[in-house]
Parts: C-alpha cells; sequence; structure tokens
C-alpha cells in the first residue's frame, strides 16, 4: 500500500488561536502547550526516559485516577493475585506517564522523525477492504498509546478519526488542528453521517468503542466478565455501510525500540443482527487485544461508571 503523503508537521502549521484565548485563565494552558512542543524536540530515547519517569512520579502521588486503575484491574483480573494487579498497575501508570510525551510527540514531532520508530503489519486486510468499495473501520481500544498511534497509522493510510470534545478550548483547538495535519478528516463522536460518508469515500474510519457510555445507542454487554455500558454503533455502522471492521492491536515496544501496528483479520460474521451481541463480540475482540499488553490499556478511564439498575458505583 503506497504510504500516504504529509507536509512537514511544525508548530507553526498551527491555525492562529482565537483572541479570547490570550486571557489569563488561558495562561497555564499555554504554558503545558510549550512544554509538550519543547518534549517533542527531545530525542526518542530521552523522551521515553522521561515518560517513564512522569509514570513513576504518577505512582506515588497516587490519586483519584490510581484508585480507579485499582478498582478496573480488581474487577477484570481477578485471576491474578495482589502483588501481580500491583506490578501491573505500576507498568500501567509508566504507560500513563509515556502517553502524556506521547501526546506532545503526535501534536509536534515531525513526520520524518516519527516513521523510522514504527512498524505496520497486517495493512493487506485494509487492501482487501478498499478492493470492495466499502471502506473499512479500523477497531482499536482505549490503549495510553492511542494519541500517537493515530498519527502513525495515518501515515500509511488516509484516516477519519473520531475524537470527543475537550473541556478546555484552548487544548481543543490545538487537538483538532493537530489531526487535521495527519488525518484525512476529524470527526465528531456523535457525528453518524459524517462516518457514514468517511466510509463511503473508500477510506478508513478510526473507531474506539470501548468507553462508558450511557447514550441510547448503548446497552449493557460483559468486559472482562463485568456488565459495562456499551455503545451499540459499532454494528449499526458496519451493517449500513457494509465496511468491514479490523481490528489494530498497537504496541509500544520496551526501551526505545519504538511501535508495532499490527491490523488482523476483519472480524466475522459480523454484524449479526444482534445489537446486544454484536457489542459484546466488540468488547471480547478489545479485551483479547488488552491481554496482550495489560499494561498498555486505560485503566484510568471509569469504564464501569454506569451500572445496571441496583447495583452500586464500583469506584466508590
Amino acid at each position: 500500500m503506497r504510504a500516504y503523503a504529509f507536509r512537514p508537521f511544525i508548530v507553526t502549521d498551527t491555525p492562529p488561536a482565537h483572541p479570547r484565548f490570550l486571557s489569563p485563565r488561558y495562561w497555564p494552558t499555554w504554558l503545558v502547550l510549550g512544554l509538550m512542543w519543547c518534549l517533542a524536540q527531545l530525542p526518542f530515547r530521552a523522551q521515553m526516559t522521561l515518560g517513564r519517569g512522569l509514570g513513576r512520579l504518577l505512582n506515588i502521588v497516587g490519586g483519584r485516577r490510581r484508585h480507579i486503575a485499582e478498582v478496573n484491574l480488581r474487577l477484570c483480573l481477578p485471576e491474578l493475585n495482589e502483588n501481580e494487579r500491583r506490578r501491573i498497575l505500576s507498568k500501567h501508570l509508566e504507560s500513563v506517564g509515556l502517553a502524556l510525551v506521547e501526546t506532545a510527540m503526535s501534536w509536534f514531532t515531525p513526520t520524518e522523525k516519527l516513521r523510522p520508530r514504527v512498524q505496520v503489519e497486517g495493512l493487506e486486510h485494509l487492501q482487501a477492504a478498499y478492493a470492495q468499495g466499502k471502506g473499512a473501520i479500523v477497531l482499536m481500544g482505549h490503549f495510553t498509546t492511542m494519541e500517537l498511534i493515530a498519527r502513525l497509522m495515518a501515515m500509511h493510510t488516509p484516516l477519519h478519526a473520531t475524537y470527543r470534545q475537550h473541556k478546555n478550548p484552548l487544548y481543543q483547538h490545538f487537538q483538532e488542528a493537530a489531526h487535521r495535519r495527519y488525518c484525512a478528516a476529524i470527526v465528531p463522536h456523535t457525528d453518524m453521517r459524517a462516518m457514514y460518508r468517511a466510509l463511503q469515500k473508500n477510506q478508513a474510519l478510526w473507531y474506539a468503542p470501548d468507553q462508558n457510555y450511557a447514550g441510547k445507542l448503548s446497552g449493557f454487554a460483559p468486559f472482562f466478565g463485568v456488565p459495562a455500558a456499551t455503545i451499540t454503533a459499532t454494528s449499526r455502522i458496519a451493517q449500513t455501510s457494509g465496511a468491514p471492521v479490523i481490528p489494530l492491536l498497537a504496541q509500544r515496544l520496551p526501551g526505545a525500540a519504538g511501535y508495532r501496528l499490527t491490523l488482523q483479520p476483519p472480524l466475522a460474521d459480523y454484524p449479526s443482527g444482534d445489537l446486544i451481541a454484536d457489542a459484546t463480540r466488540i468488547n471480547q475482540t478489545i479485551e483479547a487485544q488488552v491481554r496482550h499488553i495489560p499494561e498498555q490499556y486505560l485503566w484510568v478511564h471509569r469504564r464501569f461508571k454506569t451500572r445496571p439498575p441496583g447495583e452500586p458505583d464500583v469506584y466508590r
């Protein structure tokens, strides 16, 4: 598959921010963005070392997110003993620290510096999907590498990335500007029409349906055996568009070895016509990926925030 072409990725490409962002309330955000730009200029090995150091600091500080990760690991991996889960938690918080650095890399590091850091396998599955003319739904769970992996994946195919609105408008401005540079388009996670348009263009839709979702298009499906509020739109999109669902396993390799992206064969006999069965299938697919690299999954997210009627809040 021919590599997708991009202009150099530099901070000066970012569209001018709205004058309201000069208000003092945004000065801390500007400071963070400046630090992110500096991080993005460091050598790769230094970035990885710094990210792991940030993660170790998170492990010491603890806080609400550490508690959420502890609860999730206890619910999802009950077969492990306390020491084993504690080891995964420690490695996971290192992974969260790395994610902070990788977000800076995704936004501000030039493509020519990132390209040697990625290995991509399974592109033939995308080629086969494009040959059918219906596009492809590239399925990835919320792993800590997610922000950077979208950037790396977009080097190899036109990618329409779905996103959620950030609460900080200035942060959102830079996030959107970054995604627009390397993606074919960015799509709000609620804009179904834009998703269908992407697939009608016979291109790839980046889709991550594994966060807590309690809207009308959701139902409870097991995730690691625990009922989880799961969006059912994945099978609806696949049914309407005819696009195959191709899981993507993205792994941060040890040390400074970079990243491996593996496009897996499309889900067979999907969708089935049963929304909850299909949501369960998606959860099982992501669960299998998580078991492969448990420390890199986003355990700090409240995946089980919405509970079935009568069940207590698991995060108290």
